[in-house]
């Protein structure tokens, strides 16, 4: 497999778990019914069906009838599922959700759902029993993958801060108290020079200070440093040796940056891009605006769900690029003439009826295919040897992916006038 080929497909295993996510904190019980497991890969599968043996022998002097019989069915369908498995869990363990849900109308519904290899191992064994799913461990394998230092000073201020995968997070700041170049009556320009050369070397001790303060507890998951600011300020920072030795190791480089407020940090990833280049952010930039640019003027560019679709099935998408917040469905309807039609809705909506705009047929509500929208087209991409990319909404081109295109768009090999 190719490294585009994995990238794609670790982007749609992060995706599926995503969703699984959303789907188990939607979910809710009456009670203390709903038993969340976690497996490490290194403890024995005999282990935990001995512990779930032991849980399903103790539920039985739970008070309440109907907890007690729902514990015990949740415990007898985890017990049943851990059958499947030798020794040990998958590589990176395993997860077990399984309990009565709320269904609506006072009726509940029996979920069981595993999640083998989560992104990355499961740290302990885990027995959780409440009126929700345990997911807050999952969620924070969620977390973007790198992390990047971020330094911003001039001679009046400085910030420093994270870029965590694609989101930019301001930490600290810091103003001056160098004076400006005019020296004070009464002065000698070589006493007032030898001030000022002070008060920048303190200044630079302190934004050092912050930054090694941030930085050097994370220098081992660090995967690098920018500095930025106008000449000569970044250069003498650097220069200067002020950063911790383990910490002047990771810089990446210095780029000039205009602002040093906390834009500034936005800025200095910007023109950090090349060294930035292995960073998530950087590719998602790349796509929204290669597709803004194609569609000012190129002409090969496509979005929304029908003319996407269509450009997807005739096998003319580059690039299939969903928001990474799209959650919509997809209704398929086949009316009584042979004519097939689609509707995205909210995920949450019911299906509605539809009327055939080709024979004014009604298709039934219930007569619809519904289907995840991203589902839906990923499996035509795969199809037509499509890439699919996720892009963020932690940036403002990202953000108009979702909220004016819908959420998909297209980059196209050649212009089809769809």
């Amino acid at each position: 497999m190719s490294e585009q080929q994995e990238e794609q497909s670790e982007d749609r295993k992060k995706y599926e778990f995503r969703k699984l996510i959303e789907e188990l904190k939607e979910y809710s019980g009456s009670g203390t019914q709903l038993v969340t497991i976690y497996i490490p890969p290194d403890r024995q599968i005999s282990d935990v069906v001995a512990h779930v043996t032991q849980e399903h022998s103790e539920a039985s002097n739970i008070k309440s009838k109907q907890t007690r019989t729902n514990v015990q069915d949740a415990l007898t369908s985890i017990k049943d599922r851990l059958r499947y498995y030798d020794t040990f869990p998958p590589e990176n363990g395993m997860v077990l959700f399984s309990g009565a849900v709320d269904s609506g109308g006072g009726q509940t519904k029996m979920v069981t759902e595993v999640l083998e290899n989560p992104p990355q191992p499961v740290e302990s064994f885990r027995y959780h029993c409440d009126s929700e799913f345990l997911t807050e461990p999952l969620e924070h394998m969620l977390a973007d993958k790198g992390l990047y230092g971020l330094i911003v000073l001039d001679r009046r201020e400085a910030n420093v801060g994270w870029l965590k995968g694609k989101r930019v997070e301001p930490v600290k700041s810091a103003s001056s108290l160098v004076p400006g170049k005019q020296r004070k009556g009464g002065q000698s320009a070589q006493r007032f020079a030898r001030l000022r050369l002070e008060a920048i070397d303190n200044f630079y001790q302190e934004v050092a200070g912050m930054a090694n303060d941030l930085f050097v507890a994370k220098r081992h998951e660090l995967d690098g440093i920018l500095v930025g600011g106008p000449s000569p300020t970044k250069d003498e920072f650097l220069d200067g040796d002020y950063l911790h030795h383990e910490l002047q190791d990771k810089v990446l480089g210095k780029f000039d940056v205009s602002y040093t407020d906390e834009s500034g940090l936005s800025d200095l990833v910007d023109a950090g891009s090349e060294a930035l280049s292995e960073a998530e952010l950087m590719q998602d930039k790349d796509d929204m605006n290669e597709f803004f640019s194609e569609l000012q003027g190129g002409g090969l560019a496509t979005y929304g769900f029908e003319p996407t679709r269509q450009n997807l099935v005739m096998g003319s998408v580059d690039r299939l690029l969903l928001s990474e917040d799209l959650r919509k469905d997809v209704v398929v309807y086949e009316c009584e003439n042979g004519h097939e039609e689609y509707e995205v809705v909210d995920r949450r909506a019911s299906t509605p009826s539809h009327d055939c705009t080709d024979c004014d047929a009604t298709v039934a509500a219930d007569d619809g295919e519904r289907e995840d929208v991203i589902d839906f087209l990923m499996e035509i991409a795969d199809q037509r040897g499509t890439d699919t990319h996720f892009i963020s909404t932690d940036f403002e081109k990202g953000e108009q992916l979702l909220t004016a295109f819908g959420g998909i768009a297209g980059l196209l090999r050649y212009d089809t006038g769809i």
